[in-house]
């Protein structure tokens, strides 16, 4: 039997899981098993625990919510309607239809009140970890003892799937580890999994696993309304320690031949079904998206309170506007999805000088902002000194240490990309991590989702080719810069010398989206930027790094490079010249920013009368073909690395200038082959 605390709670309730299941139901499609059951958890966080404001979904001190479990979003629809968010009937009625405000995950800037993109298990929970390290970092440097702007508190419902997955293990582990307490996460333990019961493969005591991890966990029954809100009253006085609450439930609760069957996951119950089930609650049989009207005003009070406890806030935040006046400026224009001009002029362009790895430079120029940016802070899974994302000198974020710059993610790629996303949630902070682009692998999941959001968050991926050396194939990446460039809306900065790593770095803080920035290990030669457009150049994606000598014959070959490539491309084109062949070196850093220039941009730097083309990238060819041409070729590695000195292995595999200038010799005498045979015919 239900244990709810008045009629109202248990008929609020059922119109909450029927909702969700006419959602379902008319759009032949999504996942009924999990509103039936977490409704009781997910009904008591919108109404009577959490802070927020239906009429204000971006309200800076807002509590967030964060549906880990992203399958049961018609819950979540359901509840935001109810609630008075600009989401109406209509929309719920369109659940899953394209152009619809209600797709079948939920998706961040799409859905009024969505705090992320969910549906990928584990990604919630860990996302919901930075969420709450951005509260405690954003209320270190910003509230005091008098006045304190910055006080909210992350909640999640999770399901066996999210705890299945080893990313909410990561994650867990160092929310754990950060005592972050204002991070409550309510578990949906239905013991059902796609296959049939959770004990197929999952019989690990989540209870210990977690207290070991260092939360406060506490069991409930799901259905227990009051207990509901006592447990989760008693997690928010947990200051030290984030909170598990494992909540007993019963998937598709209340449908008299699906409750607690894995048929209830994933499908509609039926017609027949549901009207057994709505008969259950005493709900009209025949009806869809019925809300009676009593269920509509309890819900709508969510409006007047929510805007009283912003009116509230508001009152704060114009003392501290008053106390603090630049930062509150800074502040309101990164939540404009803006970035603060005072944020750019400190970084300066390299001088002439030895050698140095773009990893080298990205570590000067990132210890140039430090102190600087307040706003600013990231950290590497356990590679600082290797990635140059860890500063000597600055704060490391720890307990009781949160207004730091250096974050250490620990050995745990997959949960600093997501921390990173919620960070990002923020709209204030912006996050960077590094690791060695071989491990971008391990972290893929989390970046394509800080794509789908469009976040702003900073990806360092040093070691970027066969250049790591000694380590050899297993650390060397050849398939990944495609992998990375496949992913919408992620620009992948591939930097040739230490300027345009300051051309790329300042891009990266600019533009306000996802960006990756990719790092040689091994030293390169400086490029002058006094003499060369190389700032300028990088802004546009590629540019015309060394142009056809005016005294070269008229043969003309395009040679395009990223990266440590472009210096044996340089190195070519002045073996070329001295043979009579007029080479162009063209460095292209950015393939996303070039294809975003205008028609006439990308003629002049890469005409298309000139059809003899060699691309040079130590990394896979795949996807070269477009900008290589008919006529062209890619020097790349269509194979595993070795493990020998990097410069050893930039011989073996063809990354110098005397093969580059043979490749050219080829494809030249293929065209004139070509010609000879087409005047003969």
């Amino acid at each position: 039997m239900e244990c709810t605390t008045s009629i109202i709670d248990a008929e609020a309730i059922t119109t909450v899981r029927l909702l969700s299941v006419d959602m379902v139901e008319k759009a032949r499609s999504g996942h009924p098993g999990l509103p039936l059951g977490a409704a009781p958890m997910a009904y008591a966080l919108f109404t009577k625990i959490m802070r927020h404001n239906p009429s204000n979904p971006s309200w800076l001190n807002r509590d967030r919510f964060v549906l880990s479990a992203g399958h049961g979003s018609a819950l979540l629809y359901s509840l935001l309607h109810l609630c008075g968010y600009d989401l109406g009937l209509d929309d719920l009625k369109a659940f899953r239809q394209f152009g619809s405000k209600t797709p079948g995950h939920p998706e961040y800037g799409h859905t009024p009140g969505v705090e992320m993109t969910t549906g990928p298990l584990g990604q919630g929970i860990a996302t919901a970890v930075g969420m709450a390290l951005a509260e405690r970092m954003l209320a270190a440097r910003l509230n005091t003892e008098e006045l304190a702007v910055i006080d909210y508190h992350t909640y999640v419902i999770c399901s066996d799937g999210d705890m299945m997955e080893g990313l909410s293990s990561e994650a867990s582990s160092l929310a754990g580890h950060l005592k972050l307490g204002k991070l409550i996460c309510l578990y949906d333990d239905n013991g059902i999994s796609i296959e049939g019961s959770t004990n197929l493969s999952f019989t690990e005591d989540v209870h210990k696993r977690y207290e070991a991890y260092g939360w406060h966990v506490d069991e409930i029954d799901g259905n227990d309304l009051q207990a509901i809100e006592n447990c989760v009253q008693a997690a928010r006085g947990q200051s030290d320690r984030p909170s598990m609450i494992i909540a007993h439930t019963t998937i598709g609760y209340g449908s008299p031949n699906k409750a607690g069957t894995s048929s209830a996951h994933g499908e509609p119950l039926g017609a027949a079904e549901t009207r057994l089930l709505k008969q259950r609650f005493g709900f009209p049989e025949d009806e869809s998206f019925v809300i009676p009207e009593s269920v509509r005003d309890h819900f709508r009070s969510a409006v007047t309170k929510g805007a009283a406890l912003e009116a509230d806030w508001k009152s704060r935040w114009k003392r501290f506007c008053g106390e603090q006046p630049e930062l509150a400026d800074t502040i309101e224009t990164l939540m404009k999805g803006e970035m603060p001009e005072t944020w750019l002029p400190g970084l300066k362009p390299f001088g002439p000088g030895d050698a140095m790895a773009t990893r080298q430079a990205f570590k000067t120029l990132l210890a140039s902002l430090a102190g600087k940016v307040p706003f600013l802070a990231g950290g590497s899974a356990d590679l600082g000194p290797s990635t140059g994302t860890g500063l000597v000198g600055a704060i490391d974020i720890s307990e009781g240490h949160f207004e730091g710059f250096n974050i250490h993610f620990g050995i745990r790629e997959h949960a600093m990309a997501a921390m990173m996303n919620g960070m990002a949630l923020s709209r204030i902070l912006v996050p960077y991590g590094g690791t060695f682009l071989i491990f971008s692998d391990y972290l893929k999941p989390a970046l394509r989702l800080s794509c789908l959001m469009q976040l702003h968050v900073i990806f360092i991926f040093t070691h970027d080719s066969i250049g790591v050396g000694e380590d050899g194939p297993t650390h060397q990446p050849i398939e990944q810069l495609a992998m990375l460039r496949a992913i919408p809306g992620l620009e992948v900065m591939r930097p040739a010398d230490a300027n345009e790593t300051l051309a790329v770095w300042r891009l990266a803080l600019s533009r306000r989206r996802p960006v990756a920035l990719v790092l040689t290990r091994q030293s390169v030669p400086r490029l002058d930027a006094e003499r060369l457009p190389i700032l300028s150049g990088t802004s546009r994606g590629a540019y015309i790094l060394s142009d056809w000598s005016e005294n070269a014959g008229g043969q003309k070959v395009i040679l395009v490079a990223t990266g440590s490539e472009v210096h044996p491309a340089m190195a070519a084109k002045e073996l070329l010249e001295k043979k009579g062949v007029a080479a162009r070196v063209v460095s292209m850093p950015c393939r996303e920013l070039f294809d975003e220039q205008p028609d006439t941009y990308r003629e002049k730097v890469l005409p298309a009368a000139v059809r003899t083309r060699v691309v040079i990238e130590a990394a896979s060819p795949f996807g070269w073909d477009g900008i290589a041409g008919p006529e062209g070729r890619v020097i790349g590695m269509d194979r595993f690395g070795a493990s020998a000195p990097g410069a050893t292995l930039f011989e073996a595999f063809g990354f110098t200038g005397p093969h580059i200038t043979e490749v050219v010799k080829e494809l030249l005498q293929a065209k004139r082959d070509k010609e000879s045979q087409t005047e003969k015919a």
